[in-house]
């Protein structure tokens, strides 16, 4: 089968691979039909990720149909099509029955698709302790409209989740891309006083202009952020700030922009080290909340999809055919023709390079 493989720092590879085996009773195989590429791919190739192996198929962001499974498996069957969660985790560990699934203790707890073990740009996946890690797609629900459940839209919902955010708050945004915007839809759900979200790049500055015009958009480039929310705020500052751009500015930003007392969730993933500057901070008394995310609601934002409450469809501005793969990482990495989010297509016939 075609896989994308992580080689070695700024080197991926389409090449030929084996089709995947199950491996334990709890696995299950799945067809690819519908990838996507996500910002920490884009981390692995830049040599971010320390736990990043190199020799695997990249790639956490899949939908697919089931087409064998292990004998312990008994939430899916062969057939039913599927998103695949991010975060593999055991459901049964002290962590997992916190619901804290990132910091699953099995080996390859937590995020290992892509990352630790074969990921799903490829025709076919191995998905472990997949009662746990695969969620039946409705009927009425398309792979476009799946495709980003299992991992850039669990993020968000855990974003919104972790911020405990109410109706009374002003909720500070950073970063208008993927995963900024599917935090945002999430955010919307919690149905804040208001929202600023804060962006740099003019095109994602006119999406997020024309599909939510009642979100305060901002450009740092342009406006003095912290001060534009002292000024559109009722305490001095944002009661809960998502800080999901990751740039070099952006986390002092975060912490600056919030009230005191205010909640701070880091979404983000950072190539660099952050400085807390704590004699700075020093009673502002922030609370700070950091991710991988916990992606173990899947099943809730299929719901909401479903009944039209999110929408990320909008976001899935390319698709290319997995041949086509390093064309899709050339637009999506530098940001060329106004791209928001790659599908990748996955063709159920043989390809060949």
């Amino acid at each position: 089968m075609l896989a994308y493989t992580y080689r070695e720092t700024n080197k991926f590879v389409l090449e030929e691979k084996e089709r995947p085996r199950l491996l334990n009773p709890q696995d299950a195989i799945v067809r690819v039909t519908l990838a996507s590429i996500c910002s920490s791919d884009i981390h692995i190739k830049h040599g971010a990720v320390p736990r990043a192996v190199p020799g695997i198929t990249v790639g956490h962001e899949m939908v697919g149909v089931v087409e064998e499974v292990g004998q312990d498996v008994t939430k899916v069957k062969p057939g039913d099509r599927v998103t695949v969660n991010v975060e593999t985790f055991c459901g049964e560990c002290f962590f997992c029955k916190q619901g804290f699934v990132n910091n699953c203790v099995d080996e390859h707890g937590g995020w290992a698709l892509g990352c630790r073990i074969d990921g799903g740009q490829a025709e076919y996946v191995r998905v472990p302790y997949a009662n746990q890690g695969l969620n039946r797609i409705p009927d009425d629900i398309t792979d476009e409209q799946a495709l980003l459940v299992g991992d850039v839209l669990a993020t968000g919902y855990w974003a919104a989740k972790i911020s405990e955010i109410g109706t009374e708050d002003t909720v500070l945004i950073l970063g208008g891309g993927p995963t900024g915007i599917c935090t945002l839809l999430c955010v919307m759900l919690k149905q804040p006083k208001r929202i600023i979200l804060s962006e740099v790049d003019e095109a994602r500055i006119k999406f997020l202009q024309q599909h939510y015009p009642d979100v305060l958009v901002v450009n740092p480039k342009e406006t003095d952020v912290e001060q534009f929310v002292k000024e559109h705020s009722d305490h001095g500052g944002a009661d809960r700030v998502l800080e999901v751009a990751g740039g070099k500015e952006t986390f002092e930003l975060a912490w600056k922009s919030a009230r005191p007392n205010a909640i701070v969730a880091i979404v983000a993933m950072y190539e660099e080290n952050q400085i807390l500057p704590l004699p700075q901070m020093y009673g502002k008394n922030l609370i700070f909340k950091t991710g991988g995310v916990d992606g173990c609601d899947c099943d809730e934002t299929l719901r909401l999809i479903r009944e039209g409450k999110i929408d990320t469809t909008p976001l899935i501005t390319h698709t290319f055919p997995l041949r086509e793969i390093e064309k899709a990482y050339d637009i999506f990495e530098n940001r060329r023709e106004n791209v928001i989010k790659v599908a990748i297509k996955i063709k159920e016939e043989k390809e060949s390079l």
